[in-house]
């Protein structure tokens, strides 16, 4: 692959990450500087997610609670569309190594982009085992980190479910909940994995630069949300390497959120230390 080709395929990265979750990490650090230069200390402040929009017309609130999970899954889309285009996928290799790219005819080569990653029903039973112990492996310990983190003023207080007493709430927090499994693993793991290892980074680079992307797309929690995200991104592209499916992450990245997003809005009002 030629310079040209290699800085083509990372500047569509860029691009990618421009219009999606790069943006978020932008946004996040002037938010955790902004938190940072507040006269009151970091666990004193509070990080308020899936907020209503117009909460006195509940209608109009879900109508924009929607649109907010519809439009997120439109750089998805575009992700795929992307490597839809490509001849031949670049695969990962051992870690340490650069991906090596591969001809149309091979067999792990055929089939649209979102197979390519694993991102398909094919294998419901093993995907959902190997995601809930993925979740409950990043959970339990996240859940301490947080509260060490929040106790060493090193990350503000997260309500991360603050919408109504409306019928509709809770599917809507399950929705956001894979919306975000979607668009973190499917332009996080199965896009970008694929594209730095076809502009020729080894492994360990390609793991190690996502979870740090993911990490600070995260920063605007603390420094507690920054350091969990990493060690997940560090842990999720690991086993990608390994399985080469993103649908376990996938199903782990959204039984977290569910937990977090629906276990607050029912117990926030009974549990004093959430």
């Amino acid at each position: 692959m030629t310079t040209t080709d290699r800085r083509t395929l990372l500047t569509e990265t860029v691009l990618v990450l421009g219009l999606s979750l790069g943006a978020s990490a932008v946004w996040s650090l002037l938010s955790l500087v902004r938190k940072l230069t507040a006269e009151a200390p970091l666990s004193a402040q509070t990080t308020a997610m899936n907020t209503s929009r117009v909460p006195d017309r509940p209608w109009l609130d879900l109508a924009y609670q929607l649109a907010d999970v519809t439009l997120a899954l439109v750089p998805v889309l575009l992700a795929l569309h992307l490597l839809a285009r490509d001849p031949g996928p670049a695969v990962p290799g051992a870690l340490g190594t650069p991906g090596t790219l591969v001809t149309p005819g091979a067999a792990h080569a055929a089939g649209p982009p979102h197979r390519l990653m694993g991102l398909d029903l094919t294998r419901p039973t093993r995907d959902l085992l190997h995601g809930t112990a993925l979740a409950a492996a990043i959970g339990i310990p996240g859940l301490g980190l947080y509260l060490g983190a929040r106790a060493l003023d090193l990350s503000t207080t997260i309500a991360p479910a603050n919408l109504p007493q409306v019928w509709w709430a809770v599917p809507v927090l399950v929705l956001a909940s894979v919306q975000n499994a979607l668009l973190e693993e499917v332009v996080m793991v199965g896009y970008l994995f694929r594209r730095w290892s076809q502009a020729g980074w080894s492994t360990v680079t390609v793991v190690v630069v996502s979870a740090l992307v993911r990490g600070t797309y995260h920063a605007y929690q603390g420094f507690g949300g920054f350091v969990g995200n990493v060690a997940m991104g560090l842990l999720l592209g690991w086993v990608y390497t390994r399985t080469r499916r993103v649908m376990p992450l996938v199903v782990a990245h959204t039984l977290l959120d569910v937990v977090a997003f629906v276990g607050y809005a029912v117990l926030a009002d009974r549990v004093g230390w959430l």
